[in-house]
């Protein structure tokens, strides 16, 4: 048997979240008694929030990207052994 559940839920966010739901095909009630389904089986409620970027953060990227680009990478290694005797040299 269905049951309807009333949410209020901001109007940009539930637009913001249909849009990328239509990208893969999903509807938004399709995803919510998904996850209403893993909550009940798991007895877990997860949320993801994802790391903001710092400007430290952004830095250290950009080093990286500098080193890639000259090629001051280190070399791909094809076991421990290999890579061991590298950190020691």
């Amino acid at each position: 048997m269905n049951t309807t559940i009333s949410v209020r839920v901001d109007a940009d966010t539930k637009a913001a979240v249909q849009e990328v739901l239509q990208t893969v095909g999903l509807k938004l009630g399709t995803v919510i008694n998904a996850y209403l389904r893993q909550i009940a089986l798991t007895r877990k409620v997860e949320f993801y929030a994802p790391e903001i970027m710092t400007p430290h953060l952004e830095k250290l990227i950009a080093q990286v990207e500098k080193e890639i680009t000259a090629d001051q990478i280190s070399p791909k290694f094809n076991d421990v052994n290999d890579f061991l005797s590298s950190l020691k040299s």
